[in-house]
């Protein structure tokens, strides 16, 4: 037997918990094993993982590691012990060195599980070093091992792909990890993980909810109603169907958020598949749909998921504040999860164990990938390959679901999707966009300066004009002024405070009182807003009738609403594809009528033409993924600029931030969502040295300075949500 034995019964995984319970490395290493195997079993990679569980710590055995939790315990300030994660990789390493498709999965995940996933190439060459010296060990612990039977004889080699395989084995290791460690440390966070009402609750829950919602609309606006029926009849039929690719196709008003959920509901009980995720691109929307969703099913069943526990740098540290927040992260462990696109497909291509740990649980699941028109089209090919894989090798169906759909399947641009079959959930779905024609559209060809659309809108009593960037928005502002019944939206206004504006913006036009909306992007899609009138900046086309859903979006209006599409004298545009867009929709509403937008066709030809103008993967994440560099990977599909929450001084602000502070938990973090703003990591910065900021936590921040009820924090920032595109 070894020093580095891990059966020893006097070897520790973790310091002692408040309790004085000795956490024993033997324990540990067997709990995580068991969770590891437990959670990668739906993608074929349990006896895979299991083995990672049971190497990923057994380099804490060694006595420097042992010492190191002994002075911890005493009250030095030790800032990090020895380095315990190579040890079990090592041991992989020449374990699994002659069968590379176990290697990667097993190797790299116990070698990153604490400071990532990282290249191939870098960790056999940190891992030929390390054996330089160690190897004889090695080779002990690999008999004492065998002996024991803590490695298994035989593995199953992986059918999958590999990059995706090695990823989700990773999750599975890494949120193994944390849950066991959360277990012995506070085992009353472990009861608020998991669990949720069963998806036969949930439907029966929800058919109750629709029955009274249908009951509710009966005998209002009839063509709507009657779509909306439609739709929702024709998801039941479709739920039926094999998991796949699917898309709905659904004008804006068509009952597409509950329609989406109820063939997700019923898909799922069909299939036996084990949660719903719905994912959107704006957090405007996510706190909407959530509601909804809250209402229809109980505030038990919803996970609403913005953004993600700052974390520090994947050190081993094993003091209490490192290792709370690591276990504070989020894993989508709820019956439903709402969450953003960013926060989805960058978890799928990330190679950081907090952001990746929720990564298995997206196995054999339905994904609704809502206003999927907005996936970044710099992008858009390893993100669709990543959709592809996730319904071909882990049991996954996946909704792509718009009024504007994209041709993905129609492209020799995205080789991806070249073969791939889409079900169309409602086949006659053309003929509802001209039943529910709304609006009218007035395209107005000659530019118009700030002051010129400002004197418009005041002499309107209720209209709603949406921007290319929130710096425009705020130059209107200023040329309209600010009195009462003048409005500003955009994610510089806390989640809170926005949710508050938008309740008193929906309960003064249902009065008819004076309302005066100027909003960035981030009203467009999806949000649950009614006017007359909706003025947009010209830009992509998909956004243009995105933003016309806000127009008339009941149909109970006497007549048409009004949609004015026009070219600010002054304006700006984001780069990039949002700007091919622009430009696209320029010629093409120069030599279409209005009318065309309301034919679906329309946006096939711009999307395709669209297709063709973009490099659909200008970053090269592809190259990055076959040659199994994470952390390039990692880097290069970014969909926006990494950014850093700062909590604003709100009602209850204060509150919730010091409950985060005091200790550090997943439930203290959803408590603080709400107030929280981001910015640009080189703003940051640069408010931090200006004094308008102070760090409070790992990554976090608070606003020190002034805070307007109308435009939110510092009213020159860039808005992040402008890079969405």
């Amino acid at each position: 037997m070894t020093q580095l034995d891990p059966r020893s019964c006097n070897l520790r995984a973790h310091t002692n918990n408040s309790k004085g319970e000795t956490d024993s490395l033997a324990g540990h290493l067997e709990s995580a094993a068991d969770l590891a195997g437990k959670f990668a079993q739906p993608f074929g990679g349990g006896d895979i993982a299991w083995l990672a569980g049971r190497l990923h710590d057994i380099g804490k055995a060694i006595p420097g590691f042992q010492d190191y939790l002994r002075r911890i315990e005493a009250g030095e300030r030790v800032s990090k012990g020895p380095p315990h994660a190579i040890w079990g990789a090592a041991l992989a390493h020449r374990v699994l060195s002659k069968r590379p498709a176990l290697w990667g999965p097993v190797v790299l995940s116990v070698l990153g599980h604490h400071g990532g996933l990282s290249a191939a190439g870098e960790a056999v060459t940190r891992l030929t070093e390390f054996l330089r010296d160690r190897d004889e060990g090695i080779k002990d612990l690999i008999r004492s091992l065998a002996q024991s039977g803590l490695l298994k004889g035989s593995l199953r080699e992986p059918a999958s792909n590999a990059e995706l395989f090695i990823r989700m084995v990773f999750s599975a290791l890494t949120d193994a990890d944390y849950l066991a460690t959360e277990a012995h440390f506070d085992s009353s966070q472990g009861k608020s993980r998991g669990g949720g009402p069963p998806l036969r609750d949930l439907w029966q829950r929800f058919e109750t909810d629709q029955a009274r919602t249908f009951e509710n609309v009966a005998g209002e606006a009839g063509r709507l109603n009657t779509v909306r029926h439609e739709v929702y009849d024709s998801c039941l039929s479709a739920a039926r169907l094999q998991p796949g690719l699917f898309r709905l196709t659904v004008p804006t008003g068509g009952g597409k958020t509950r329609s989406s959920l109820a063939f997700a509901l019923q898909h799922a009980l069909a299939h036996g598949l084990q949660r719903i995720f719905v994912v959107l691109p704006y957090t405007s929307i996510i706190e909407q749909t959530a509601r909804v969703f809250r209402a229809a099913l109980g505030e038990d069943a919803v996970l609403e998921h913005h953004s993600q526990v700052p974390m520090g740098d994947g050190s081993e540290s094993q003091d209490e504040t490192a290792l709370r927040l690591r276990l504070a992260t989020e894993n989508w462990d709820a019956p439903v999860v709402v969450t953003t696109t960013v926060q989805f497909f960058e978890s799928l291509f990330s190679n950081r164990p907090g952001k990746v740990r929720k990564l298995h649980n997206v196995a054999q699941s339905v994904i609704v990938l809502d206003e999927v028109q907005a996936l970044p089209v710099e992008l858009l090919r390893p993100t669709m390959e990543g959709v592809r894989l996730l319904t071909l090798e882990y049991g996954c169906t996946v909704v792509l679901c718009t009024a504007t759909q994209p041709a993905v399947d129609e492209t020799p641009y995205l080789p991806e999707l070249a073969n791939a079959e889409i079900h169309e959930i409602v086949p006659g779905y053309a003929t509802h966009f001209q039943t529910l024609k709304r609006v009218r559209y007035e395209i107005r060809q000659d530019p118009l300066s700030w002051g010129e659309v400002a004197a418009v809108v005041k002499d309107l009593r209720q209209v709603m004009v949406i921007l290319n960037t929130r710096r425009d928005a705020v130059a209107l502002l200023d040329a309209l002024g600010l009195h009462d019944g003048v409005f500003h939206l955009s994610t510089l206004l806390c989640g809170k405070h926005r949710r508050a504006i938008l309740r008193l913006i929906r309960c003064r036009l249902r009065k008819g009182q004076p309302v005066k909306l100027i909003s960035t992007q981030v009203v467009e899609a999806g949000v649950d807003l009614d006017f007359p009138e909706v003025w947009r900046a010209v830009g992509p086309l998909d956004r243009i009738v995105q933003a016309a859903g806000r127009c008339n979006r009941e149909g109970r209006l006497p007549e048409l609403g009004k949609v004015v599409v026009f070219h600010p004298a002054d304006g700006r545009q984001p780069a990039g594809p949002y700007r091919i867009g622009c430009e696209l929709a320029r010629t093409i509403l120069e030599r279409r009528a209005g009318d065309d937008l309301h034919d679906p066709d329309t946006y096939r030809e711009y999307f395709q033409r669209l297709f063709s103008c973009a490099d659909l993967d200008k970053k090269q994440v592809q190259e990055a993924r076959e040659a199994l560099d994470f952390p390039e990977v990692a880097r290069r599909y970014r969909m926006i600029e990494e950014t850093v929450p700062v909590v604003v001084s709100h009602a209850g602000s204060e509150t919730a931030l010091e409950r985060w502070r005091a200790k550090p938990s997943r439930a203290a973090w959803r408590g603080l969502q709400p107030y929280l703003v981001n910015f640009f990591h080189y703003e940051a910065k640069q408010f931090a040295d200006d004094g308008y900021m102070e760090q409070v936590g790992e990554g976090l921040y608070r606003w020190l300075g002034r805070y307007d009820s109308t435009r939110g924090v510092a009213p020159g920032l860039l808005d992040p949500a402008d890079l969405i595109q």
